[in-house]
């Protein structure tokens, strides 16, 4: 309680002295909702949004430890910055929040667990947009709880613009942490081009027999040409290796001292056709990563190697200032070959329709409907509505729409290739049915005064045959094959019925008082509960916090500036953990950083503190999360 009362009281002192630089906005302009730009206000939904400037001003080290901390978002993390997280949003589950790049799926076909591995240095990022809820009418499977859509400088440049910036930093700290960021963005009249690096790497600090070192690069680079007024084209590639220790990353056995390295290749390329009333986009991607799992040293390692490749063709017509309609087809093809899963693809095709209808002056409604197929699920329908009212400073919103997500290749067929798995593991179920959700959400927000914005709102969903693991004794598994007789492990299954409600609330309060003086804030509460017709607990329904708040602050003053990020978190006590893992029913996190700005803001000197209240906590069942952790450095911007 006494942690829960801390979070309340930083968190009230941010919302008491709110405000912001002028790049950020309250109710900014969002492209994740519709395909096509909107005001927030206008999309019936809730939408957080923060500019990628903002990222290394914050004291966070990776892109998923800046989601962590953005109102309404868990992250359940295994590891420091960028080892590996799970990023879930309303309750769901870690597969059910979609993540894309300039508006291709990120989403890795082996594994959830990789879909925070985000191709893209920090220096490259615009702005970072999170949709609330269920969004499957317009991206498909996956976006049941809701969409991380990172949207970078050199997609999102316009023709005739000017700029050049180049930033570096460089951090260190203990326990042989050495951190590097560098980026640069150009452009000059018809051309654009940016890239990027960021690594983290550190002997880490001790665990059970061992240090969770870590060793994580991204590079990344990118650029656009206009050929003319309504002709652009835009290509990426990056390069992504994440070498760690992985101990109880995946198991609470106690003989765990697994390491992993995940390298992840991505190509992205984007044509564009604009003039006055219409909008044509093809894009295609391509994703390859490897990953390697060794339970420990004399184990036979785990190889996967996945692939993605995807192609999204969006077609959109403004019919006047008050209709819009956008209509769409995607193709994907993912594949697998495993020495633990065997070799396995599957293709899937999405058709997708969007009306965007203003009616009056403060009446927005937007239908959408997508029909998918794949091989295993065959057809599917999916339909969802939209509505918006905004008069004066009030606005009202709601939802409502089908979701669903198929299983991935490691839900279908984890373990099936061993010639046998020990007691305890997670065994995967080729049999597995897609999860089919009704979701709908009701809210307002209110803009108190130009600096100041308040939302809150209502969801529910009604999922059957959602994914999860269950404890499952040896006498009850569909597949004997590779098991023990007698041993209980976790079994992939369809649970008949879960049903999820909740309440949120995000504070937003933004102004710049001078050139140096200023003040970045953000604040969510969310409250949820999940009931399941399974009377025996699933492993990561049951693992969402039933209560959070996280939030941001930033304060600058002349050469003075301080940034704080913090979450409070409570959740049902998982059971069946062995000792050595320190299981948290709640807990309190915040990380401070403190900097000087001189060279009339061209060099920052900082130093920062992670975990600052030192708590040993687990955010996943069997893994160890970082005490407190020291570190300093130098921040160069050109």
């Amino acid at each position: 309680m006494k942690r829960f009362l801390s979070g309340v009281l930083v968190s009230g002192i941010s919302i008491a002295a709110f405000a912001q630089q002028k790049e950020i906005e309250l109710d900014p302009i969002t492209i994740t909702a519709t395909l096509t730009p909107k005001s927030i206000s206008t999309t019936g939904r809730n939408i957080i949004l923060i500019k990628g400037d903002q990222i290394n001003k914050l004291p966070v080290n990776s892109v998923d430890e800046l989601i962590r901390y953005l109102p309404g978002v868990e992250v359940q993390s295994r590891g420091p910055m960028g080892a590996q997280s799970n990023i879930t949003i309303r309750g769901g589950t870690f597969q059910q929040v979609l993540v894309i790049l300039d508006g291709i799926r990120l989403n890795d076909p082996l594994s959830g667990h990789f879909n925070s591995y985000i191709p893209i240095s920090p220096a490259e990022i615009d702005r970072i947009e999170i949709l609330k809820g269920a969004s499957s009418a317009v991206y498909g499977t996956e976006a049941v709880g809701g969409v991380v859509h990172i949207i970078t400088k050199t997609f999102a440049a316009q023709k005739g613009k000017q700029q050049q910036k180049l930033t570096a930093q460089a951090t260190a700290g203990e326990y042989g942490l050495r951190n590097a960021q560098a980026g640069f963005s150009w452009q000059k009249n018809k051309t654009a081009v940016a890239g990027g690096l960021l690594q983290n790497a550190a002997d880490g600090q001790p665990l059970r027999g061992t240090n969770g070192f870590f060793n994580l690069t991204t590079l990344s680079i990118s650029a656009k040409h206009f050929f003319n007024d309504r002709i652009s084209v835009a290509y990426r590639t990056a390069y992504d290796d994440r070498n760690f220790n992985a101990q109880n990353f995946y198991t609470n056995i106690i003989t765990d001292s697994a390491t992993e390295r995940v390298i992840t290749r991505w190509h992205h390329l984007n044509f564009t056709y604009l003039n006055k009333k219409h909008r044509f986009s093809f894009d295609a991607g391509a994703k390859d990563a490897s990953d390697k799992y060794q339970f420990r040293k004399s184990a036979v390692a785990n190889t996967n190697r996945s692939n993605n490749y995807q192609a999204l063709a969006i077609y959109n017509y403004t019919v006047n200032q008050q209709s819009a309609v956008t209509v769409g087809a995607q193709v994907m093809e993912r594949s697998v070959k495993s020495n633990n899963r065997g070799n396995h693809s599957i293709t899937s095709t999405g058709l997708f329709v969007i009306l965007q209808q203003q009616i009056g002056e403060h009446f927005h409604l937007s239908p959408s409907a997508r029909v998918d197929w794949n091989e295993r699920a065959g057809w599917e329908l999916i339909p969802q509505l939209n509505l918006s009212y905004r008069y004066q400073k009030l606005q009202l919103r709601g939802s409502a729409g089908r979701s669903t997500r198929d299983a991935d290749f490691t839900e279908r067929f984890n373990n099936y290739q061993p010639a046998t798995v020990a007691a305890g593991n997670r065994i995967g179920n080729p049999d597995l049915q897609a999860e089919q959700a009704f979701s709908y959400e009701a809210g307002a927000d209110y803009f108190f005064m130009k600096e100041l914005k308040v939302s809150a709102g209502w969801f529910q969903r009604f999922h059957n045959g959602l994914i999860d693991y269950v404890s499952t004794p040896y006498s009850n598994m569909p597949r004997q094959v590779n098991l023990v007789p007698g041993a209980t492990y976790s079994l992939a299954k369809n649970i008949n019925r879960v049903n999820t409600k909740g309440i949120e609330t995000d504070i937003q309060y933004n102004k710049s008082f001078s050139t140096n003086h200023s003040l970045v804030a953000a604040i969510g509460f969310v409250w949820i509960k999940s009931k399941s017709s399974d009377s025996i607990p699933s492993l990561y329904v049951s693992n969402h916090a039933k209560f959070l708040t996280n939030f941001t602050l930033q304060y600058r003053y002349k050469f003075l500036s301080i940034a704080l990020n913090g979450l409070y978190k409570q959740r049902r006590p998982q059971t069946g953990n062995p000792a050595f893992v320190p299981v948290s029913k709640d807990y309190f996190l915040m990380n401070a950083r403190l900097e000087g700005h001189f060279m009339e803001n061209k060099l920052g000197l900082f130093v920062q503190a992670d975990n600052v209240f030192n708590r040993r906590y687990s955010d996943i069942l069997g893994t160890v999360m970082p005490n407190r952790w020291l570190m300093g450095g130098v921040r160069i911007t050109l």
